[in-house]
């Protein structure tokens, strides 16, 4: 049997489709419900219909990435049952909690205040509509915290004893918060608000290239550029903290990521390639581009310190390593783009080239933001990539192998489930696309009454009035 129809790899690869078309809509709809709690907040304390136009553009947006992460994501919660069934029973009581409390605590609460901050302007009072909005982003993060907590166990398992081939939970509280929780949640919750605003910056860059409702879009534009220019670095940042803490908690995955296979000696410092053709059978890089001492200094913040090489760990236990070198050079190209081209939009607008009567003319700089949004999906799911297959072999780092934890399938069951996935989601993506299309198309709507006026009646004998003849 050829290694690409074992069962096993079917089902990573399947698991690992679904959570990368999963991935693409929940992140949008934490840091809009955030930006929409904000331009509602402004609108009750400012009475300026500006704000309230804007969170009723994005909420269409919002309901739709919504939509379509709720729908790609219950197959996963199936997929722990049916093709990870012994992972499930082993780390069922702990995994299967925090799943739990994800839906209860969570994803209930954003639900069910999602219909009243949707349909409820002329339903409820204002007060009222944006406590809904404000349980909506909190039930938005809880749901992030909640996975993240599950995800960042399997990376760092902490607070469990296995005891016949269960984990059993000593401390929930160290099970919960693991040394990984921190950055990683922190590291997913800015790259949900950095995603989000370079969205709208590219929504906004669009309508502006076609010169329309310029009025409207441009201040926002100027506001996505502004926060965008504050979080991307600090991204970067926290990123480089979680480099650090790689170093310490996981340091094969690091070894992977950076195509490094010998652990340097004391007193010199270890390169970092800038790019490389990593070699797993000879345990090396064919050729590679690298900058002397600079791993050690990202790594450890010092020109000479250590950083273990692949070649420390049994080949068994080393991960794959094109996957996550690649993934990440990626991600870490695509999040400095957005840094540098947010400064730059920033010195335009310091120049003057921001104000209505020019703004229409940058066009370099606008196409700039309209390419920013596959840049920034693209650094989410490379992210992704490298922080799951750099885990490799195991499915808890360091307890339970991912070979170990896969049910026993038949080949067959798995390849037409992965293929009716693959065309299902294929159809969803083209349907939302479609459907986000759409509203850009239409734009915001800047004429329908604000919540609390009444809409005039018709005159009688006007379409829709009461006529006087008979």
């Amino acid at each position: 049997m050829d290694s690409w129809l074992d069962p096993t790899l079917l089902s990573r690869a399947q698991f690992a489709f679904v959570a990368a078309f999963h991935i693409l809509w929940p992140p949008l709809t934490i840091g809009l419900s955030l930006i929409l709690f904000g331009w509602e907040a402004m609108w009750l304390r400012t009475g300026q219909a500006y704000y309230y136009r804007q969170a009723r553009f994005w909420s269409r947006i919002f309901l739709l990435n919504f939509g379509v992460g709720v729908v790609s994501g219950l197959p996963m919660e199936f997929a722990f049952g049916t093709n990870w069934g012994p992972f499930s029973i082993a780390a069922g009581n702990f995994v299967g909690n925090i799943l739990g409390f994800e839906t209860v605590l969570a994803f209930a609460t954003e639900a069910g205040f999602l219909g009243i901050m949707m349909f409820g302007w002329n339903r409820v009072p204002p007060p009222m509509h944006l406590f809904a909005t404000a349980m909506v982003v909190l039930g938005g993060v809880f749901s992030a915290f909640w996975i993240m907590v599950a995800n960042a166990w399997m990376q760092t398992p902490r607070g469990v004893i296995i005891s016949d081939g269960k984990f059993v939970v000593t401390d929930f509280l160290e099970a919960i918060f693991t040394p990984d929780l921190v950055h990683s949640f922190t590291h997913m919750f800015l790259a949900c608000i950095e995603l989000s605003t370079v969205v709208m910056a590219g929504f906004g860059a669009w309508y502006l290239l076609k010169r329309r409702h310029v009025d409207f879009f441009l201040p926002m534009f100027r506001f996505a550029v502004l926060a965008t220019a504050i979080v991307a670095p600090v991204q970067i940042l926290v990123g480089d903290l979680a480099g650090a803490a790689l170093a310490e908690h996981q340091p094969a995955k690091l070894a992977a990521i950076e195509a490094h296979w010998h652990t340097n000696p004391p007193g010199e410092g270890a390169a970092w390639s800038v790019v490389a053709w990593p070699d797993t059978t000879a345990q090396e890089n064919r050729w590679a581009v690298e900058i002397p001492n600079a791993l050690s200094l990202i790594v450890t913040h010092s020109m000479t310190g250590e950083v273990r090489g692949l070649r420390d760990f049994p080949r068994a236990d080393q991960p794959p390593v094109w996957i996550p070198y690649y993934g990440f050079r990626v991600m870490l190209a695509a999040g400095v783009f957005i840094a540098v081209l947010a400064i730059w939009t920033l010195v335009a607008w310091r120049r003057g080239h921001l104000q209505p009567s020019r703004v229409c003319d940058q066009h370099w700089l606008m196409r700039a933001w309209i390419a920013a949004i596959p840049a920034v999906y693209l650094a989410l799911e490379a992210g992704w990539l490298v922080r799951e297959v750099g885990r490799q072999p195991w499915l808890v780092y360091g307890l339970i192998r991912t070979s170990e934890g896969a049910s026993t399938l038949t080949t067959g069951s798995v390849l037409w489930s992965l293929t009716g996935f693959v065309l299902i989601y294929a159809l969803i993506g083209i349907t939302a696309f479609a459907f986000a299309r759409r509203i850009a198309i239409e734009g915001p709507d800047l004429q329908s009454p604000l919540p609390g006026r009444p809409e005039p009646k018709p005159a009688p004998g006007s379409p829709g009035g009461t006529s006087t003849e008979h």
